[in-house]
């Protein structure tokens, strides 16, 4: 289907916001003008040809804070700089000399030759580090500008990239990390995500968006995709049988807000075009104005889902869409921890590396153990996990026994289990407190504590208001910030949200009133509000709906 028609021209009194499609195309902010002196996708021809011969300080200041996120790179902070100094520094002064790289994977899905580059490129420019995050990616730190070309000559060589991992552009597209295999399945989408990431990712139809944009495209309601710009989840039509149901709007930050269904059935083979069409309304009618306003889920919010349906038919693809049922949402979140049967009969397994903190080495180990047992591929989850796809059933133990070894669990505590975390003032430039390290300990702390807890429990941990780790649809999510403990001193602490969550039962933490923590005092506030739960709760009570009628002297 040609879907190269322009949107026509309205008036209208948001003269302010810079929208495109109103005639606004004039820059309103140092970002919106830095995208249009020069489109970011061809700042890598000058890391190629100046700053990997030059070095770090050579870099315009321009390209090192902006066009170089188009292909991965941040900057990462300095070391020994408090969080008491994250707003108060000048960028210069943050910025160290190395770089985060993060490197796209699509539907989570990466073979073992994908799967061994990666480590390779860890342990050889990276320091060994190695993150799996909850939009499937995997990001390596410490990385210099004078490595650039050859990572990506040993990415690309087996069809990975790092192109609009970050920036103002489409952003890796989640996939269901069972998509093939699961009985569950009836339209694998791996297909559209591939489709949309051949024609697009890269293309400069798409390279100057208002601001990021997060799709998820699965049948299986496995991914946060109520959490996302641009959402599609399997459904069947009445009469035309199984295809996806559309939801946009989502986004959490410092303005969460879900996404919203928009009443349509969108086969698969329509799949790329509508997420053309959806895309290319945020990028004509997206607010560029603020920076803080420039998501989608503003626009969303200001039009309503029937004016944006409209605009989207109309103007976009031509052509009415079908009227879709509801789907199902899941009673809690999927994470796919565990051995599970595959449709042909062999095993996926599912393991949980600490808060996504893995390495290199780890990684190349990994890749030697799942070869070992007859597997050819592994998938990265929304959830900070990892699988193991296609394991012969009676070699699924085997397996589950190796990676212990190794240190990724296939039978994990709840708290290990359910437990993310960003990056944190470890690397990150906006972070105020340490995320991923406190964690751990957290865990650590409650496996001897409490033991006894027998349901899920999500603890997403956060080092800034930013929602990276998806605080606010957590059980507890935790907000970095600081604040003086009982000493007057100022100390790392949190915000705290508790009852959050997706699916079934969507909804954002309920906050109470000067709920928070420092962080040395963070076990013994869990501890506390998990004993209570289990004290308090009746048959089959998830800790959501106790957070939604507790006391608020039992959430404290």
């Amino acid at each position: 289907m040609a879907v190269t028609a322009a949107p026509r021209r309205r008036s209208s009194h948001h003269k302010g916001q810079g929208q495109w499609a109103l005639g606004h195309r004039e820059p309103l902010n140092k970002n919106e003008q830095a995208k249009k002196d020069d489109d970011p996708l061809n700042v890598r021809a000058r890391i190629e040809s100046v700053y990997a011969y030059r070095g770090f300080d050579a870099i315009d200041p321009a390209d090192l804070r902006g066009r170089f996120r188009w292909w991965g790179l941040y900057t990462q902070r300095r070391p020994g700089i408090d969080g008491g100094k994250t707003a108060v520094l000048e960028p210069e002064e943050l910025d160290d000399k190395y770089f985060m790289l993060r490197i796209r994977v699509d539907g989570g899905q990466l073979s073992l030759e994908q799967l061994r580059v990666i480590a390779r490129i860890s342990e050889t420019y990276a320091r060994d580090t190695a993150d799996l995050t909850d939009r499937q990616n995997v990001q390596l730190h410490w990385v210099r500008i004078e490595d650039m070309p050859a990572i990506w000559n040993e990415l690309e060589a087996v069809g990975l990239h790092t192109q609009e991992a970050c920036g103002d552009c489409p952003r890796v597209i989640l996939g269901s990390p069972v998509a093939g295999i699961s009985a569950d399945e009836l339209v694998d989408a791996t297909p559209a995500i591939r489709e949309i990431e051949q024609r697009f990712i890269g293309s400069k139809e798409f390279s100057n968006l208002p601001r990021k944009y997060k799709s998820s495209i699965g049948w299986l309601p496995d991914l946060p995709y109520q959490a996302n710009d641009i959402s599609f989840i399997g459904a069947v039509h009445p009469e035309h049988g199984p295809g996806f149901d559309l939801w946009v709007g989502g986004g959490l930050s410092t303005n969460p807000m879900l996404a919203q269904r928009l009443g349509v059935w969108v086969p698969l083979d329509e799949l790329p075009d509508v997420w053309w069409g959806v895309t290319s309304i945020f990028r004509d009618y997206g607010y560029r104005r603020l920076r803080t306003r420039a998501r989608l889920k503003f626009l969303v919010a200001d039009w309503g889902v029937e004016k944006f349906r409209q605009v989207l038919e109309d103007e976009y693809l031509k052509r009415p869409l079908v009227d879709g049922p509801e789907v199902e949402a899941p009673p809690e979140t999927i994470d796919h921890v565990g051995v599970h049967r595959q449709k042909d009969g062999r095993c996926y397994v599912g393991v949980a590396p600490m808060v996504g903190r893995v390495s290199g080495s780890l990684l190349g180990k990994v890749a030697d153990v799942v070869e070992a047992h007859g597997s050819g591929r592994v998938r990265t989850t929304a959830h900070q996990k990892l699988l193991v796809l296609d394991v012969p059933e009676d070699r699924a133990p085997s397996l589950v026994a190796a990676l212990r070894e190794i240190g990724l669990e296939a039978e994990p505590s709840q708290y290990r289990r359910g437990t993310m975390a960003c990056t944190g003032i470890e690397y990150c430039k906006l972070a105020i407190v340490e995320t991923k390290g406190l964690a751990a300990d957290l865990v650590a702390e409650l496996e001897r504590r409490v033991p006894e807890l027998d349901v899920s429990l999500s603890i997403n941990v956060n080092g800034c208001p930013n929602a990276c780790a998806r605080t606010q649809v957590a059980d507890i999510g935790l907000k970095g910030q600081l604040m003086l403990d009982e000493a007057g001193n100022q100390v790392e602490g949190f915000q705290v949200h508790v009852g959050g969550g997706l699916g079934l039962k969507a909804g954002f933490g309920r906050k109470l009133r000067g709920l928070k923590t420092t962080a040395e005092a963070l076990p013994d506030y869990v501890e506390r509000l998990v004993r209570a739960y289990l004290k308090q709760r009746a048959d089959g009570e998830a800790f959501a709906d106790w957070v939604g009628r507790a006391a608020e002297e039992d959430l404290r």
